[in-house]
C-alpha cells in the first residue's frame, strides 16, 4: 500500500512513484446504466486541472489489462450504484493482486455506506458526495508523501469521514479519452436508435425517501451544478455525435427553473436533440406548470419513480405521494403530450399478493405495459448498510443480518410465496430480455405466474381504460 511505503522512501526512489506521470493515476467504472460514465469525466477534468494526467477505463465496455494496472500508483473505482459496487469490488481485488502497492480509492454514491467491507479488503480509502475536491486532495497528498488521513472527505480504516454535500468547484467534464458516446446505449425511437449522451445538472435530492440510497449521503441537500458547466459537457456529447440526452438528476424538478434554462438553450442551437429527465410524482404535481414546456423543448419521456401503487407501501417509503397521485401525474402528463416510464419497486416487505396482482392490473388499465421495463417487476429492495430504513424500529419484523458481500440487510417476506414470486418473476424478465421477447408477452408471463404461485385460477388480463402510444426508450434496461 502507498501509505505504508512512501514515509520510508528516499527521495531517488520516491520519483518512481510520483503520481503526476502519465498513467499513475487511473480512474475505473464498471457500469452505469448503459451511459458513458460522468463519474470518469468529472474527476479527470478536475484532477487534469490539478497538473495530474489520469487514465480512464470504463470496463462496461473496455478491458483493463494488468500492465495498465501496474503502472498506476492510485487507482479510483467509481461506485455510485448498486451494481457498479458489486462489480467494483471484485475489481479492486484484482488490482491489489496485481498491483499491491497502488493506493485503491472507491468513490461514488455507496462507497462511505459501504466504508467497512471495501476497507476490510481492498480499498484504502473511501468518499462520495461531491467527491471531485476531495479527489484531487488524496492525490495531491499522496504525491507529496503524506497519508491520506490528512485529507478533509476522505474516509480510511483508521479515520472514517462523513461524505462531502457543500458545493465545491466544478470543471467541464473531459470525455475526450472516453469511449465513444455510439459504445453505449442509445434512444430508440420508431424504430431508429441514436447515439445517447449522459449529464447533470443537479446533485443530490430535495427529498428524503428512506429506500434511497441518496438519503443517507446527502440528508434531504442537494447542490446546483453551474449551467455554463452543465452546457458546456452537453455540447461537447453532441459534437461527439449525442442525438439525445438523459438527464440523470435525481430529480430534475428539484430545481426546474435551472433544468429548464439548460433545456431552452440547447433545443435553440440543436432543435431536433430530444431528452429524458427523472421527476417524482409529487413534483410533477407541484410543477405542473413547467411539464408543457418540457414537450415544447424536446424532453420525449419522463421517468417517474412511482415504486408502488399501495399507499402502505408508499407510506413506508416516504414516497410523499399516494395512488390517486400517480393517476393524476399520468393525466398532467397526457395533456403535456408526454409518456410517463415508471420505476417501481415491487417487493418489498409490506407487499402483498394481492397488492403485487393489483399493480399489474394498474399497468394494463393504464396502458403502460409497453412503457415499464421488464426488469422493473422484479425489483426487490436493498437495504445497504447506513440505510434510512434502518432507523424504524418496526424492521425488527422483516430485517435479518447485514451480508456484507451483498451489500445489503436481509429480509425474508412473511408470505413465502412473495420471495418464491420475485425469483420467478426476474427470471421472466431476465429471459424475456435475452430473446428480445416484446414487452406485452413478458408481462403476459409475469401475469400469470402471480396467480399460479397463489395456486388459483388464472384470469385474462384486464382491457385497457387509456390508449397510450409507446414512447421512445434507452436500450439499455437495467436499472441499479
Amino acid at each position: 500500500m502507498v501509505l505504508d511505503v512512501l514515509p520510508r522512501l528516499s527521495e531517488a526512489r520516491r520519483d518512481d512513484l510520483v503520481l503526476r506521470e502519465a498513467g499513475a493515476v487511473l480512474l475505473v467504472a464498471c457500469y452505469e446504466l448503459g451511459h458513458q460514465p460522468l463519474s470518469l469525466a468529472s474527476p479527470v477534468a478536475a484532477l487534469q486541472a490539478a497538473g495530474f494526467a489520469p487514465r480512464p477505463v470504463d470496463t462496461s465496455v473496455e478491458t483493463l489489462d494488468d500492465g495498465t494496472i501496474m503502472a498506476a500508483r492510485f487507482v479510483g473505482i467509481a461506485v455510485p450504484m448498486h451494481t457498479a459496487l458489486r462489480l467494483g469490488a471484485r475489481l479492486g481485488e484484482r488490482i491489489k493482486a496485481v498491483n499491491p502497492t497502488a493506493h485503491v480509492c472507491f468513490y461514488g454514491l455507496y462507497a462511505t455506506l459501504n466504508a467497512a467491507y471495501l476497507l476490510a479488503r481492498s480499498g484504502d480509502s473511501v468518499m462520495s458526495g461531491e467527491i471531485e475536491q476531495p479527489l484531487v486532495a488524496l492525490v495531491e497528498a499522496l504525491d507529496r508523501g503524506e497519508a491520506a488521513e490528512t485529507v478533509s472527505g476522505v474516509g480510511t480504516r483508521s479515520r472514517p469521514a462523513p461524505p462531502v454535500v457543500e458545493r465545491i468547484p466544478l470543471s467541464v467534464p473531459d470525455r475526450s479519452a472516453l469511449p465513444a458516446v455510439r459504445d453505449y446505449a442509445g434512444l430508440a425511437q420508431d424504430g431508429v436508435i441514436v447515439p445517447a449522451g449522459y449529464l447533470e445538472a443537479t446533485r443530490g435530492c430535495h427529498h428524503t425517501c428512506l429506500h434511497c440510497p441518496i438519503t443517507p449521503i446527502y440528508g434531504g441537500r442537494f447542490t446546483v451544478i453551474p449551467r455554463e458547466i452543465v452546457l458546456a459537457d452537453a455540447r461537447a456529447q453532441i459534437a461527439a455525435g449525442a442525438r439525445h440526452l438523459t438527464f440523470g438528476d435525481p430529480d430534475f424538478f428539484n430545481a426546474p427553473s435551472h433544468g429548464l434554462r439548460i433545456c431552452r438553450a440547447l433545443r435553440e442551437d440543436f432543435p431536433d436533440l430530444t431528452f429524458d429527465v427523472t421527476i417524482k410524482v409529487e413534483h410533477l404535481l407541484q410543477h405542473r406548470r413547467f411539464v408543457a414546456e418540457l414537450a415544447e423543448v424536446g424532453c420525449v419521456f419522463i421517468v417517474t419513480a412511482v415504486e408502488s401503487i399501495s399507499d402502505l407501501v408508499l407510506e413506508k417509503l416516504a414516497k410523499g405521494h399516494s395512488r390517486g397521485d400517480v393517476e393524476a401525474a399520468l393525466e398532467i402528463l397526457d395533456d403535456a403530450g408526454l409518456v410517463m416510464r415508471p420505476s417501481l419497486l415491487p417487493f418489498t416487505p409490506w407487499e402483498t399478493l394481492d397488492g403485487y396482482r393489483a399493480l399489474l392490473r394498474f399497468i394494463v388499465e393504464q396502458d403502460l405495459v409497453a412503457q415499464v421495463d421488464a426488469v422493473m417487476l422484479g425489483i426487490r429492495l436493498l437495504v445497504p448498510p447506513g440505510s434510512a430504513l434502518l432507523d424504524d424500529p418496526s424492521n425488527q419484523e422483516w430485517l435479518g443480518d447485514l451480508d456484507a458481500e451483498a451489500f445489503t440487510y436481509r429480509w425474508t417476506h412473511p408470505d413465502p410465496r412473495m420471495d418464491a414470486l420475485q425469483r420467478e418473476v426476474s427470471s421472466i424478465a431476465e429471459q424475456g430480455e435475452a430473446k428480445q421477447e416484446t414487452a406485452e408477452a413478458i408481462f403476459t408471463r409475469v401475469w400469470r405466474a402471480s396467480f399460479v404461485v397463489g395456486e388459483d385460477s388464472v384470469p385474462a388480463l384486464p382491457a385497457p381504460k387509456f390508449n397510450r402510444s409507446p414512447s421512445p426508450r434507452l436500450t439499455e434496461h437495467w436499472f441499479c
